[in-house]
C-alpha cells in the first residue's frame, strides 16, 4: 500500500517579540531571529519543550513538532472531541494493568519530531522520567480523523513508519471505518486493512483484545463538525 507523503500543515508564525524572547532564554542565538521569522530555523525536541517552559508556547496550543517545524493543527471540532472521549472510555478498562492509554501526549520519534497522536497505547511507566515515550515504547497509535484525514493518512503516517511505529489505526469519522496500518518499511506500511461495520479489530500486540468497529466508533450524530 503506497503512502502519499503529503506536505506538512502550515508552520506556526513567530512574532518579533517572541523571537526576542527565544534569544533571551537561550533557545536561539542572537542573529537567528530573521531565520525564525522566515520559517527557516528548525527546532529540536528539547528546544520545543523549552518554549513551553518559557511560556512562548502553551500546553493547549494546537501545534506539534514535525521535522523540526512547529506546525499548526486543525481546530478540534465536537465530533473529534467526542470520538476521542469515546475511545478513552472504551480502551482504558481493556488495557488496565497491561499498558498505558495516553491521550494527546507526544511520541518522541527523533530529535526533531514529537507528534501527538489522539490516542497511544504505550508500555507501562512508573516514573515521570519514563513518561517520554519513544517508538520502542509504543504498541500502537490511533488517529481520530475528520478534516485531518489527509495529514493523518499521509505525511504523519509516513513519519510514523520511518520511526518504526509498529501499528497505526486511522479512524475515519466521515465514513465510519478504521484503516489499520502495519509492517513499517521505510516511509510506508506494507499492510493496510480497512475495517467497517460488523468487523472486529485486534491489535497485534494484544491479539486477545477484540474491538468491534460498531463499538469503536462513537454513536452517529446529526450534522457534521470540522475537526
Amino acid at each position: 500500500m503506497a503512502t502519499t507523503k503529503t506536505e506538512l500543515p502550515p508552520m506556526r508564525p513567530f512574532t518579533p517579540q517572541e523571537c526576542d524572547a527565544l534569544v533571551a532564554v537561550g533557545i536561539i542565538a542572537d542573529g537567528e531571529q530573521q531565520a525564525v521569522l522566515a520559517g527557516k530555523r528548525l527546532f529540536s525536541v528539547d528546544e520545543y519543550l523549552e518554549m513551553e517552559v518559557a511560556c512562548i508556547l502553551h500546553e493547549d496550543d494546537r501545534i506539534e513538532l514535525m521535522d523540526g517545524k512547529i506546525i499548526v493543527m486543525a481546530p478540534i471540532g465536537d465530533s473529534h472531541v467526542y470520538g476521542t472521549d469515546w475511545l478513552t472510555m472504551l480502551l482504558a478498562p481493556l488495557f488496565a494493568g497491561r499498558a498505558m492509554v495516553r491521550i494527546g501526549g507526544p511520541i518522541y520519534l527523533n530529535e526533531r519530531s514529537a507528534p501527538q497522536p489522539d490516542v497511544a497505547i504505550v508500555r507501562m511507566f512508573r516514573t515521570v522520567d519514563e513518561a517520554h515515550s519513544r517508538p520502542e515504547d509504543v504498541y500502537f497509535v490511533i488517529e481520530v480523523a475528520d478534516s485531518s484525514l489527509s495529514y493523518d493518512s499521509g505525511a504523519k503516517l509516513a513519519r510514523y513508519a520511518e520511526a518504526g511505529i509498529l501499528e497505526v489505526w486511522v479512524a475515519n469519522l466521515r465514513v465510519r471505518e478504521v484503516t489499520v496500518y502495519a509492517d513499517p518499511s521505510g516511509d510506508d506500511y506494507a499492510t493496510a486493512t480497512i475495517y467497517r461495520s460488523g468487523d472486529s479489530i485486534s491489535p497485534r500486540a494484544f491479539p486477545d483484545v477484540a474491538l468491534a468497529v460498531d463499538e469503536f466508533m462513537p454513536p452517529a450524530t446529526h450534522g457534521h463538525d470540522a475537526e
